[in-house]
């Protein structure tokens, strides 16, 4: 039986991550798209040597793994070396997630994309959950979370896809500017909702 597969996406702190561990406590499978960005980069992958030839060595830690903070001011400094890391690296992504996808099992899995609609890789997805909060909810969660300005939370909010395209996108929308445990009876009920889809 081929899965459903469930793109589950969201703003920046909206707790996309507390829902990916709800599931994979359901025992539902996870295709976690940050997970696989790393693993292409890891040492020894033909991601990483493309990145080093791309980039040069400065880009490398002094045990060999990828500079992430050398890399990303790299590329927000300028949009062609962004362009040409994305050329190298997201066909390797897409590749890697296609070929987890196949491999999964169950009525249905989730596929966990922070960008999942600004990379198209909603295409992979048959339907779509929204973890969405009020834009004060999350500039308020990123500043205790991370302890960052207010002008650099709003930056990163910003720099996503608008709220209300996302959304738009949405098969279903879970509001998570509640308590945790009205977040997590909401997954309790959507987890329900998916069992019952038809295979």
């Amino acid at each position: 039986m081929t899965p459903h597969i469930i793109g589950l996406t969201g703003g920046i702190a909206c707790g996309k991550t507390t829902a990916s561990d709800f599931f994979n406590d359901q025992g539902i499978e996870i295709v976690d798209a940050d997970l696989v960005a790393r693993e292409v980069v890891a040492p020894g992958e033909a991601g990483l040597e493309q990145v080093i030839d791309a980039f040069g060595r400065s880009i490398l830690n002094a045990d060999g793994t990828l500079d992430r903070k050398a890399m990303r001011d790299l590329i927000f400094a300028d949009p062609n070396q962004r362009q040409q890391l994305e050329a190298i690296l997201h066909p390797l992504i897409r590749r890697r997630l296609a070929e987890l996808l196949a491999l999964c099992t169950g009525h249905y899995a989730i596929f966990s994309v922070p960008l999942l609609i600004e990379s198209g890789l909603i295409k992979l997805a048959d339907r779509v959950l929204v973890i969405d909060v009020e834009p004060q909810v999350q500039i308020d969660r990123l500043l205790s979370r991370d302890g960052i300005s207010l002008s650099q939370a709003q930056a990163m909010i910003a720099a996503q896809t608008p709220r209300e395209k996302r959304n738009a996108a949405a098969d279903d929308i879970i509001d998570n500017s509640g308590s945790l445990k009205q977040f997590i009876d909401q997954l309790g009920a959507i987890h329900q909702r998916y069992l019952a889809l038809p295979p």
